[in-house]
């Protein structure tokens, strides 16, 4: 009996994620229950609050009678726009011409009425749990995004204009995208276009060489382009859930041969693209066969010299990982920490916090599970949700019913060049940091010992971005409360998760605040921080270079490329063999 109980843990534990696993498939990943239960306590609260109630049956009635008025008005036959006189923020997708016409401009400001109406009945509801709020808010959001009038031909005056004047053709290349695009989906290859930007040739160029290589990264150390370099290298530890070339795009927009010209050395660890054999990867060997095994390789081919360390997304994460875990361990090897759009506080997920319960992370951990793996097209398809409109709407319109290809850019095309990620890794880090938040208390385990952030009293250069839906800036700036750093550089720049980060040394469309705090200075909440922080035009790279030569040495010789005698010898030409990985 004894036997049979012990073996009945494991035996049910099996059925459960079997389950899961089959329902994340018929209802593509998204948790049915987690919608329920903001539903539910949002209904439950409602019918508790009768003045709330009230309010909303008076927002119904008012933004009712603004519809018919407005078609009433909109019959006399003069163009009118449909945020004429609009209570509330004017949609963007009804700024043409061709919408202030009958009955166009009606359909569109019933849909304007109508958003209006719906975000306003999912909030302010006393009671609903700030997470179920959110949940609620992004259901609302996702239902707006796909029935707005400005997706279907039969509603949308640009699109009935266009197809009259091309005599249906852009219909018909419409159908051939869709094909070709479905082909590219069945097949597993990259989409139209994205053959033009191939690594090795066209992205991921800057000469380089490959001088560690273990089971899980290859370090790849860029060959220098002048004649003298600063003293103190840097290892950039890019995210794993993508491939490490967004930081080496196109040359006009690499990131790696910007600071390279700039007389900076510079190592970038390419990360392994796991299959199902890699599924017990877990965080602590991200941080052991990854970081601390490209820091070895780093301090012996630069020997005598410390080193400025820099994360991008979940690979700023694990360098703040690490980084405590250094200063654990009295490793005084970093001279700096620079972060870009990564987190350390998970406490507010922001509109993550769709994927972030213990209900969907139930069905993701059962997916990965199953597989071993998380296929990238799963965390793609996640993204695209936060974005629905400009990331699955836009690009329907414009491909299929316009039949217009946005062309491909180097951005678009790395973006689809997706990476898997280890059951165990994914797993630890979706419960341990976002649902249990053990980094920022204090609890998130290292080796087997708990790490502090607030050991790293390192210089910190931490970037977020304006409109990051991954990374909120708000989120990325609570490092500053996190750690014990007497030199902490906070910078805002404009621009997204990505194309914030990835903008080139001159971009005249951007901008960014940035200032220093020392530990003695008051804290800042981060609507003041924007207030006292200087405003600068154009990209920030060159403000965060001249930062780093702030904090580097004097010029010297460009070291050798990898050490043979220490073991690092040259095995191959950048980028190296994992990147192109599928």
């Amino acid at each position: 009996m004894t036997k049979t109980n012990k073996g009945s843990v494991p035996a049910a534990q099996d059925f459960d994620r079997e389950f899961r696993a089959q329902l994340a498939q018929m209802t593509a990943g998204i948790a049915p229950m987690a919608f329920t239960s903001a539903w539910a306590d949002w209904a439950m609260h409602l019918a508790l609050s009768p003045a709330r109630r009230l309010e909303l049956r008076q927002e119904l009635v008012e933004r009712a009678s603004d519809t018919w008025a407005f078609a009433l008005r909109a019959l006399a036959g003069q163009p009118l726009p449909p945020d004429d006189h609009f209570e509330g923020p004017a949609d963007r997708r009804f700024a043409g011409a061709a919408w202030s016409q009958w009955p166009f401009n009606v359909y569109a400001r019933a849909y304007q009425n109508s958003a209006a109406l719906l975000h306003e009945a999912v909030q302010g509801v006393g009671g609903v749990t700030d997470y179920h709020a959110q949940l609620m808010e992004f259901a609302v959001r996702m239902l707006l995004d796909a029935s707005s009038p400005a997706n279907y031909l039969g509603s949308n005056p640009e699109l009935l204009t266009l197809t009259q004047a091309e005599q249906g053709q852009n219909l018909v290349r419409g159908v051939q995208n869709w094909l070709e695009d479905l082909h590219h989906t069945v097949e597993g290859t990259a989409p139209a276009g994205a053959e033009a930007f191939e690594v090795g040739k066209t992205v991921a160029v800057t000469p380089g060489k490959v001088v560690f290589r273990n089971e899980l990264i290859e370090l790849i150390q860029y060959e220098p382009t002048t004649t003298s370099t600063h003293a103190e290298p840097l290892l950039v530890v890019p995210a794993w859930i993508m491939k490490y070339y967004i930081l080496d795009l196109s040359p006009r927009n690499s990131l790696v041969k910007y600071l390279v010209d700039q007389g900076h050395t510079v190592f970038m660890i390419s990360w392994k693209n796991p299959d199902e054999r890699d599924r017990e990867l877990g965080m602590d060997d991200y941080v052991d066969k990854g970081f601390r095994a490209a820091l070895d390789a780093v301090t012996a081919i630069v020997p005598k010299r410390k080193v400025h360390a820099v994360g991008y997304c979940i690979g700023g994460t694990l360098l703040a990982i690490g980084a405590a875990a250094l200063a654990r361990d009295d490793d005084a090897r970093l001279a700096s920490v620079t972060m870009f759009a990564a987190q350390t506080d998970f406490s507010e997920p922001g509109e993550l916090a769709f994927f972030i319960n213990p209900s969907q992370l139930a069905l993701l951990e059962a997916t990965m599970h199953r597989k071993g793996v998380l296929e990238s097209r799963q965390m793609g398809g996640a993204f695209a949700l936060l974005r629905s409109q400009d990331l699955v709407w836009q690009p329907i319109v414009n491909n299929y019913l316009k039949g217009q290809r946005d062309p491909m850019i180097d951005l678009m095309a790395w973006n689809a060049d997706g990476t898997r990620m280890p059951w165990r890794m994914h797993t630890e880090y979706l419960y341990r940091l976002y649902l249990d938040n053990e980094l920022a208390t204090n609890r998130f385990p290292v080796g087997g010992q708990r790490v502090r952030l607030s050991d790293i009293d390192l210089p910190m250069f931490v970037v977020g971005t304006e409109t990051d839906h991954v990374a909120p800036w708000k989120s990325v700036y609570k490092t500053d409360n996190l750690v014990r750093s007497d030199d902490f550089t906070f910078l805002l720049t404009s621009g997204g998760h990505n194309a914030g980060i990835v903008c080139g040394p001159v971009h005249p469309k951007r901008h960014y605040r940035m200032k220093t705090r020392r530990l003695k200075d008051p804290y800042l909440a981060p609507e003041d921080w924007i207030e006292a922080a200087t405003k600068h035009e154009g990209s920030w790279w060159p403000a965060w270079q001249q930062w780093l030569v702030q904090h580097s040495g004097g010029q010297v010789k460009p070291p050798a490329l990898g050490a043979p005698r220490k073991g690092y010898e040259v095995i191959d030409d950048a980028p190296g063999r994992y990147v192109r990985q599928r």
